[in-house]
């Protein structure tokens, strides 16, 4: 049978936290203010404070959002240059990644306990995802292809609907900007594994404009011991294109598609991910701007096993943002209607649903009180209607400090699969709710900061299957998550440590592949015409399935990095990965009874040039 059917039953998890991890912090928030005589650099204190337009979908730094986010900056993607999106986001404050081996597998992403499918994925305002199975092919997109990441924690149905309820990814892509700028880079490594990737980036006038390529190919690693090397190879092209016409006028489009072939244990699937969008904006007064945006994206899959198949699955998007300001306020209003589309060799009960939704936000302005509340209403033909709201309050103690409190409810649609795969459906599930609360508190100086969130999400009707899926379990999250980041004296760093305690609430057990522990620590240091840097990612224990009969051991995996730009616009890059060799688990596959193997130390070379 398909992988992707199966894809919820396809994760597992962790051990024990390395004694040092729990110093990230204290290292990350030791240094001090910079004397008013040396003021932080600029682009230090942007860093540390970014804009972020994915917790409000509107432009706010990071104290502003009343949301619990981090941000990876185009820097930190350059520095790392990871082969795979998931090792952005491994040991980040609050997420959880499960794989079925590396380099193309099956991978989930959780955020704060609420599933692969309880999390948001979107590319530039996009939504990607398997409207089948649920969730994210994560594992199947080029970090190249992006130059920047906004991981939002915590639930924003109010503001994009279903699925977000544990929090949001969004990737950008380049925009353009500048002169005509080239990049090439070509890699190679352990595992036989080749990288080539170009981009042509700039502006001319009114006109921005980015195109880009790149191909990995990989012969992987043995998925479990004993067996075979199982390959992946992935062709990503990008173009990014947008035009002003005039005062508060402008329209662009998007195109990205990734393709290729990945082997698993038992046949290997041939895949497409694919985005694409055009949109409008226009200022239609002084105080009022109005944006259209139509979408489709795609996720394919055909597989070639003893049960072949294609699942096809297509999202498209129309929706309107209004934003108005008045002062020191904005309000957000808008609608939206989502189609979902399956092509499947898979006969299903029904092959499409739509979604019709209208919502609206304020972005309330009373200093030093800050009120930020959003309303939704979503009628699906599929499962009905939901209502979802939230409401922030934040308290500025000062010019440094902040304070933030928050309430906010959200749902995960039932898939396809639930609803119609035909003899393993229920078309009376409905989907889950959450309800969260959220305290936080954030420091903001020139050259430093630290975050710090305490949370509980409560979920009903979660859907679990059991002879069909069925809305039988009810879920309580709490959580606790402290972040902070130091950029000076060329030296920067981010640690995060998070603790989360996701129980099942029918039976006490700790809900299946999600940690309690996580720490993660990136420190880089620049000297001269070099960068040296790590990464060092440490996670407690999991459990494969909700009767925590399978306990899989936790880790600490080290990564480290140096960058040599030995001439103008030139560069060589080393990276090794999992310094130390480190085997872990953080998947088990139940049926046949044996632990996916993850990539051991690894060795990739680069050299590029960079005019950027």
């Amino acid at each position: 049978m398909s992988n992707r059917l199966f894809l919820s039953n396809r994760f597992s998890a962790g051990k024990t936290l390395v004694p040092f991890a729990l110093a990230a912090l204290p290292l990350a928030v030791s240094a001090q203010t910079p004397p008013a005589s040396e003021p932080a650099d600029q682009a230090a204190v942007a860093s540390l404070n970014p804009v972020v337009v994915t917790a409000t979908r509107a432009p706010r730094t990071a104290d502003e959002t009343l949301s619990s986010v981090t941000v990876l900056d185009e820097a930190t993607l350059r520095r790392q240059d990871p082969a795979d999106v998931t090792d952005l986001l491994r040991g980040q404050p609050g997420v959880n990644v499960s794989s079925n081996g590396g380099f193309g597998k099956t991978t989930g992403v959780s955020i704060r306990g609420a599933g692969n499918s309880g999390t948001l994925l979107m590319i530039d305002g996009i939504r990607l995802h398997s409207a089948t199975a649920g969730g994210a092919s994560w594992q199947l997109l080029d970090p190249r292809m992006f130059e920047r990441a906004e991981v939002v924690r915590g639930p924003k149905g109010s503001l994009y609907g279903a699925d977000a309820m544990g929090g949001v990814v969004q990737l950008f892509t380049p925009k353009g900007d500048g002169k005509p700028t080239p990049s090439v880079t070509l890699s190679g490594g352990s595992l036989d594994t080749r990288r080539a990737s170009a981009s042509f980036s700039g502006s001319d006038g009114a006109t921005r404009y980015h195109v880009a390529a790149s191909r990995f190919d990989t012969d992987g690693i043995k998925l479990r011991e004993g067996g075979e090397k199982k390959s992946y190879d992935n062709t990503s092209a990008l173009v990014r294109l947008s035009q002003r016409l005039g005062e508060g006028a402008e329209v662009g489009l998007l195109a990205l598609r990734a393709r290729g072939n990945t082997e698993y244990i038992g046949g290997e699937q041939d895949f497409v991910q694919q985005v694409g969008g055009v949109y409008g904006e226009v200022a239609l007064g002084e105080h009022w701007t109005s944006r259209l945006t139509l979408s489709e994206s795609r996720d394919e899959m055909e597989d070639f096993s003893s049960f072949p198949g294609e699942f096809n699955t297509q999202t498209r998007v129309a929706r309107l943002d209004n934003t108005l300001s008045i002062g020191r306020h904005q309000l957000i209003v808008g609608a939206e209607y989502l189609e979902d589309k399956v092509d499947s060799t898979t006969a299903y009960n029904a092959d499409s649903r739509d979604n019709k939704a209208v919502f609206a936000q304020g972005l309330l302005d009373f200093a030093p009180f800050t009120l930020q509340p959003s309303l939704r209403f979503d009628d699906n033909e599929a499962y009905g209607d939901e209502v979802t709201g939230s409401l922030a309050l934040g308290y500025d103690l000062d010019d440094a400090h902040t304070l933030r409190a928050s309430y906010a409810t959200a749902f995960r649609a039932p898939t396809f699969n639930d609803l119609y795969y035909p003899g393993a459906n229920n078309p009376d599930v409905e989907a889950e709710t959450a309800k969260t609360y959220e305290l936080g508190a954030r420091g903001q100086y020139g050259s430093w900061y630290w975050d710090a969130a305490i949370y509980q999400s409560d979920i009903d009707d979660k859907i679990v299957f059991v002879t069909r899926p069925e809305n039988v379990d009810k879920a309580r999250i709490r959580g606790v998550e402290l972040a902070g980041g130091v950029s000076m004296s060329g030296w920067d760093i981010q640690a995060a440590l998070a603790y989360t305690d996701p129980e099942d609430r029918a039976t006490g057990n700790r809900l299946a592949r999600e940690v309690t522990q996580s720490a993660r620590l990136d420190v880089d240091r620049t000297l001269g015409e070099w960068t040296l840097g790590g990464s060092l990612v440490a996670e407690d224990h999991r459990y494969n399935g909700g009767a925590n009969d399978k306990r899989l051991g936790g880790y600490g995996k080290l990564d480290l990095r140096t960058t040599w730009r030995f001439a103008p616009a030139w560069f060589a890059r080393v990276n090794v990965d999992n310094v130390f060799d480190k085997d872990y688990v953080t998947a088990f596959d139940s049926f046949q009874g044996f632990a996916y193997e993850n990539p051991g130390r690894s060795v990739m070379l680069s050299v590029g040039i960079d005019g950027r």
